[in-house]
């Protein structure tokens, strides 16, 4: 970069995204750790600092409440003085049932941090980047949009409206210097998965599925930090409305 600018990485106390704010302010990104949960999202940041790097971390922030977020990307500014030029769209809520049992509670729910949260973030922060002429967005999504999933209607109906969502934007965006890029993880290592794993969710162990994915591991939340890293970098200007698949082969 040829000069500094300011990352805000949503979800960002835990999993994937603390491994993307920890590689984005190693990239040399002012980063802003956003997270329903306070105390993770300082940990990070505070993780980050002491490394050297410039974090701020702002907890307690629901992505799905659009008061919230405004209220919090105008601190960021504030705490960071300057505007927000990169923005990875990473929190979200996962969902598992039955399909006739889903109520519209929870349908709602996933759909207001998954799709509605991602929206008002991108409304908030694409006026700063659009009057710089320089923007980058990432939207995390999910690898089950390739090929849907059981008892997962709504958190899959949620991340493939988000994939759409990324394509759209990058059309409108791109004359402005912006690009507009999802990644879709594919099984990953985090204390989402392993929770699953748990709940015996997984159809098999951790262990089980990494034998059948091509490149035999699971994938770590580094794998989709250095594919974000890239995305967001001045080389990605090229690269815009696209899905850019970090899965191990499981998904071509």
């Amino acid at each position: 970069m040829s000069e500094r600018r300011t990352a805000l990485v949503t979800g960002g106390g835990s999993g994937i995204g603390r491994a993307i704010a920890h590689r984005l302010a190693e990239d040399g990104f002012a980063t802003a750790v956003l997270d329903l949960n306070a105390e993770a999202a300082e940990q990070v940041a505070e993780e980050a600092r002491q490394k050297g790097h410039e974090a701020v971390a702002f907890g307690g922030v629901d992505v799905s409440d659009r008061a919230q977020v405004n209220d919090a990307v105008q601190r960021v500014r504030d705490a960071l003085g300057g505007p927000v030029l990169a923005l990875v769209n990473n929190a979200g809520v996962s969902g598992f049932g039955p399909f006739l049992k889903i109520t519209d509670e929870t349908w709602d729910r996933i759909m207001a941090v998954n799709l509605n949260g991602p929206f008002y973030l991108c409304q908030a922060v694409v006026p700063d980047m659009k009057e710089t002429g320089w923007g980058r967005i990432v939207n995390i999504s999910s690898s089950s949009t390739h090929s849907g999933q059981p008892y997962m209607a709504h958190y899959v109906a949620s991340k493939a409206g988000l994939v759409g969502f990324t394509k759209s934007l990058a059309l409108e965006l791109g004359p402005a210097g912006i690009t507009v890029n999802t990644i879709p993880p594919g099984f990953i290592d985090t204390p989402m998965l392993r929770a699953s794993e748990e709940r015996g969710l997984l159809g098999g162990s951790v262990d089980h599925h990494a034998e059948l994915t091509p490149v035999r591991r699971p994938g770590r939340p580094e794998d989709i930090a250095a594919a974000c890293s890239f995305l967001v970098s001045e080389e990605a200007g090229y690269i815009t409305g696209q899905v850019i698949g970090v899965n191990g082969g499981r998904n071509t």
